[in-house]
């Protein structure tokens, strides 16, 4: 028997209806056929989120695919529940938004209530700060787009409630299952790690959601123009961006273009990674570099899936993975530091810049199997000019072995994600 989320799974009982919805909300499991004669036991595997169940009302936000339905399935399973993915219960609420007041105002005070989508309906959040004030109830509103609360100039509740995170599939809840060189290829949200068929899986993600719905949602009308972007923006990602360079290339207008790029940032697609000032006197790089949510998502975006990486891809691809990890690690534990690359004119770089409580992080990350001096030599611009910033510098690579260069800690890619995860690069 498997601990699956705080919840027991029975391998005898087989999938079961409860497991069968899992797998279609995103669920993280692998499946084992065991053919014992006539019987076929189906053993499932479900890895831990990290994702704490919160005291009061949270605002959960991640992209689609991410497990947001099943988490909140393990964790309020037994609560009032509205699912605004369902057409019907949409329209009902969006013509009188108070019927969620009277509906819940039976309630005793600390009562919890889930609303999925929730920005389906901007006009429930009203309704939503009514009950936390009046009746003291508590929700979970997930959402996988900001785009149309912004919009409606939604009431986000004034702090009432918590803002989180939740992302693809992690190092840290994977332990020894992740493995970095497929999370390259595929990426890790969770039906791309459990699923058969994960080439499929992620180029449905990219035909029906990222194109249909964000279509549906009327977020932009001319598929055509969006698809074209789309495409030119995944080859884009990890890069510096100049927005101008990619109207060109995708034909589309520079305004278009800008709005494109917020709407994929809107529905946490993807996101910008801000340029940081070393030193005011260097001529520094001050564009952000724009990366997608998740690698698989990314190279079925170019329509790479069918082929393995190449040299050149690869190197955006390991950049979007370990952000991905740090981003999750720190939204996981609840560390609020920002994150920055640092990039000079005379080609000096740092992948990664982050200030801590403690003095300065920088990472630089390289696809390659040998680690080269030349790829410390942003990392030892930045310790000669910050001497006194207590900078610990870090370099990942696909090699085997730890190696030291330059007072720089060079690490393979799967210790340095196992040394993220357990506090010791980041505190």
């Amino acid at each position: 028997m498997q601990i699956a989320q705080g919840r027991v799974v029975h391998p005898q009982d087989g999938p079961g209806e409860d497991l069968a919805n899992d797998r279609g909300s995103g669920a993280s499991f692998h499946n084992f056929d065991l053919h014992l004669g006539a019987i076929c036991v189906i053993m499932t595997t479900v890895y831990q989120r990290l994702l704490q169940k919160p005291d009061g009302s949270v605002l959960l936000f991640g992209p689609r695919g991410t497990g947001k339905s099943t988490w909140v399935e393990e964790h309020f399973s037994e609560v009032a529940r509205y699912d605004l993915l369902d057409s019907r219960e949409a329209i009902r609420l969006e013509r009188r938004p108070d019927l969620l007041f009277e509906e819940q105002e039976h309630l005793e005070p600390g009562s919890w209530v889930v609303i999925d989508e929730f920005q389906k309906v901007p006009a429930l959040m009203d309704e939503v700060h009514r009950l936390i004030e009046k009746k003291r109830l508590r929700f979970v509103l997930c959402g996988s787009s900001a785009r149309k609360l912004k919009r409606a100039g939604a009431n986000l509740l004034a702090g009432r409630a918590v803002v989180t995170n939740m992302f693809p599939l992690t190092r840290g809840e994977m332990g020894s299952d992740h493995d970095a060189e497929r999370a390259l290829t595929y990426g890790t949200l969770p039906l791309s790690v459990t699923g058969s068929d994960a080439d499929g899986y992620l180029t449905s993600y990219v035909d029906t959601y990222l194109k249909e719905e964000i279509r549906a949602e009327a977020l932009t009308r001319n598929v055509g123009a969006f698809s074209r972007f789309l495409e030119v923006a995944g080859r884009q990602n990890g890069q510096v961006t100049n927005i101008s360079n990619v109207s060109r290339d995708a034909a589309v207008a520079r305004g278009t273009v800008q709005n494109y790029f917020d709407i994929l940032v809107d529905t946490l697609i993807g996101y910008w990674l801000p340029a940081w000032k070393l030193k005011e006197a260097t001529k520094q790089v001050t564009h952000p570099k724009f990366y997608l949510f998740d690698t698989g998502v990314a190279r079925a975006i170019t329509g790479r899936l069918p082929y393995p990486p190449t040299q050149q891809e690869l190197g955006p691809l390991m950049e979007t993975l370990v952000i991905h990890e740090v981003k999750a690690y720190l939204a996981y534990s609840k560390l609020g530091y920002k994150l920055r690359f640092w990039r000079n004119y005379d080609g000096a770089e740092i992948d990664l810049v982050c200030e801590t409580r403690t003095g300065f992080v920088a990472v630089e990350v390289k696809a390659a199997r040998e680690w080269q001096r030349r790829f410390g030599r942003g990392l030892k611009f930045f310790q000669a000019a910050l001497p006194e910033a207590n900078a610990r510098t870090y370099g990942v690579f696909r090699g085997p072995r730890r190696v030291d260069v330059d007072g720089i800690s060079v690490l393979p890619l799967d210790d340095f994600l196992d040394a993220l995860w357990q506090g010791a690069i980041i505190s």
